[in-house]
């Protein structure tokens, strides 16, 4: 069962969760995330996959920023669906959130206009990306995108950079960041690009998208 597999926690350990939150809030979240929104072009009637949602933040501010789009999140950690849960529940705002992996999504064929994932592909060994970008090509709907915001080459890998010390937890993972375009091209996807999406105090951020013909 999926409920089996290893994963790495949104903040690198289970005990520093209650940190993750006020931690990307001191990375300048909301503006990292409204300009991953802006960008995304997401309009009312979507159906928006938050792929590696972690704790809900960027679902939520999709549903505020446009109501009536329709918004599935994904995470694999239980522990941060349940913060997601309770933050959509004070909100008022009603979010599909379901517990998975990336590269073995739960959902049909051409079940999403969008697919957006914010600073979640660094997290992935390199295996697990490659696995998951034919994924996210099977899931879209015609003349819809994928767009990743995450680190670019050099960057400190999301909090892990700032709490490796504190956890002992080593990344080790080689950066593919640069190879994402590619693979997207592969998996039969047009049109990819990376950009640059400005720095934040752990590193560049880059903006990757890419769109499912027709």
């Amino acid at each position: 069962m999926s409920e089996a597999r290893s994963f790495v926690p949104a903040a690198g350990r289970d005990w520093l969760l209650p940190l993750y939150d006020p931690l990307l809030r001191l990375l300048g979240e909301e503006r990292i995330k409204g300009a991953l929104f802006e960008a995304a072009e997401i309009c009312p009637g979507q159906r928006v996959l938050d792929l590696g949602c972690g704790t809900g933040t960027l679902a939520l501010l999709i549903r505020a920023r446009c109501p009536e789009a329709q918004v599935v999140g994904l995470d694999p950690d239980p522990k941060a669906l349940a913060i997601a849960r309770r933050k959509a529940e004070r909100a008022g705002v009603e979010i599909d959130w379901q517990q998975g992996f990336a590269d073995d999504l739960p959902f049909e064929d051409a079940s999403f206009d969008r697919v957006v994932s914010s600073l979640v592909f660094h997290h992935l060994p390199p295996d697990r990306v490659r696995a998951t970008v034919p994924e996210l090509q099977r899931v879209l709907k015609p003349g819809g995108s994928v767009w990743v915001l995450d680190f670019g080459a050099g960057g400190h890998h999301g909090l892990h950079g700032i709490l490796a010390h504190l956890t002992s937890h080593q990344h080790g993972d080689e950066d593919v960041a640069e190879e994402l375009p590619t693979l997207l091209g592969e998996a039969g996807l047009v049109d990819a690009e990376a950009r640059p999406a400005g720095r934040t105090f752990m590193g560049s951020l880059v903006l990757t998208h890419a769109h499912a013909p027709g």
